[in-house]
């Protein structure tokens, strides 16, 4: 599957020259990016070259200093309600879990859509139960994240994000805490839930995944776009000296 795919055209995600300083660190450079609705993209990139920090512009748990953020036709401000209105429709699976501990992985999925959508709890639980399901998971419904595998807790992590139907769902890279052992199991979550259509953002090294999956990859280096392509073309036919210097180090 590392032959070219077409991607949707709809654009759900708009950045526009987009610049974010820590102090005096610049560690978002003029980013300009469209991401279709139904798109699958990934990001590759050193450590240290802005790749968590722009994912987490697309929710606002990182506020960007100028340009654009705009998703599904709502502008990222300091305006609460636009923030809360976005972070309903963006889910986000994060590098740890993020489970709460004293909550079943069933409670864990259900809390969110109780609190914030206001669901009954046997309606939450029924939802909850399907999400589980999707994941593959729904034996482990009663047990807590300490009784759980990394691989489950990140499975845990995504029903959760899915217990929100969102539009879109941002993966900060979701396997690089787990076990070698545990990646594919979470990975074959992630492309199935590409395969039905799902808005992706994947900042990742897993560089299979993205040769299967992507639509587009993207390499991001010193907060700047270096190059974005087909799979096939950027792992194959990078124009950029650096884009092959970078692959050099991770195939």
């Amino acid at each position: 599957m590392t032959e070219p795919k077409t991607a949707p055209t709809d654009p759900i995600i708009v950045i526009r020259d987009v610049h974010k300083w820590y102090g005096k660190f610049h560690v978002l450079r003029g980013i300009d990016l469209q991401i279709a609705r139904g798109e699958v993209v990934c990001i590759l990139g050193p450590s240290g070259s802005g790749k968590s920090t722009l994912l987490r512009t697309l929710n606002r748990l990182e506020p960007h200093d100028s340009g654009d953020v705009i998703i599904d036709g709502t502008r990222l401000t300091r305006d609460t309600r636009a923030v809360e209105r976005v972070r309903r429709e963006v889910g986000m699976v994060f590098q740890q879990f993020n489970l709460f501990p004293h909550l079943t992985a069933l409670e864990n999925v259900t809390l969110a859509p109780m609190h914030v959508l206001g669901l009954a709890a046997d309606a939450a639980r029924a939802l909850g139960m399907r999400r589980l399901e999707e994941v593959h998971i729904p034996e482990q419904a009663d047990k807590y994240p300490g009784q759980l595998s990394g691989g489950q807790q990140q499975r845990v992590a995504i029903a959760r994000a899915l217990a929100m139907s969102p539009k879109v769902m941002l993966f900060d890279e979701p396997t690089s805490a787990l076990d070698p052992e545990m990646i594919k199991e979470v990975l074959e979550v992630m492309q199935a839930l590409a395969k039905g259509g799902m808005t992706m953002v994947v900042v990742t090294h897993e560089v299979g995944f993205a040769r299967a999956v992507a639509h587009r990859v993207i390499l991001l280096d010193a907060g700047q776009i270096v190059e974005e392509a087909d799979p096939a073309t950027f792992f194959t036919a990078p124009k950029s000296e650096r884009t092959r210097q970078f692959l050099e180090q991770i195939l």
